[in-house]
């Protein structure tokens, strides 16, 4: 991986964090589901995938930030209940994603006044950021997770756009293929946002631009 392609996650990394902090955050939505743990593919298998643990490959890294905005979703986050050293780095990349678009999805409809999204269309918007941002950790740490590559396909028709969601779809979007050439991931009309009320005038406006 090219020191550039580095940089680029270290911005859509930092862009996960000023987005919860300044729009998800303050309004956040917990969710009504009660809390359900999957273990981590090392704790899964009595026999050991052996796959890199957390505290060598997540805590001295820009990665630990989806670790630390996890914490803050509550009831969202789904990590290992044998949450311990050996846990895998990548199935904890892939809960913290999966805790995010799940808080962004919930907050941004009922800040919209939209109806609470369907079960799945959140369970398409976890699964689909778990994987994305847990295969570019791969991708950038040269990590493998066996419990990466069984989980379940996402229903990409069922993903909100920028147009619906702006934070959710933007989010789901960078991640697909960050490392795009023709990428400019952080430009865009949410920079002119302050608050989820901004982004919801602009929706009504019927523009996504300013």
């Amino acid at each position: 991986m090219k020191p550039g392609d580095t940089v680029t996650i270290h911005q859509l990394l930092g862009r996960i964090a000023y987005f919860h902090t300044l729009f998800i955050e303050p309004v956040l939505v917990s969710s009504e589901r009660p809390g359900a743990g999957e273990p981590c593919c090392n704790h899964k298998d009595t026999a050991g995938f052996g796959q890199p643990n957390v505290r060598a490959m997540l805590a001295s890294t820009a990665w630990a930030v989806l670790d630390e905005i996890a914490t803050t979703v509550g009831e969202h986050l789904r990590l290992c209940p044998d949450s311990d050293h050996r846990c895998c780095a990548v199935c904890r990349v892939a809960a913290s994603g999966a805790a995010v678009a799940e808080a962004w999805t919930v907050t941004e409809h009922r800040a919209y006044g939209l109806p609470l999204p369907a079960n799945p269309l959140v369970r398409a918007c976890r699964t689909t950021a778990a994987a994305r941002l847990a295969l570019v950790f791969t991708q950038q740490h040269g990590a493998s997770c066996l419990g990466l590559a069984q989980a379940e396909a996402p229903d990409v028709g069922l993903l909100p756009d920028s147009s619906d969601l702006p934070l959710t779809g933007e989010l789901l979007a960078l991640w697909q293929d960050p490392l795009a050439a023709t990428r400019s991931p952080v430009v865009s009309w949410l920079n002119h946002c302050t608050d989820l009320n901004d982004i919801h005038r602009v929706l009504q406006q019927g523009g996504t631009t300013k």
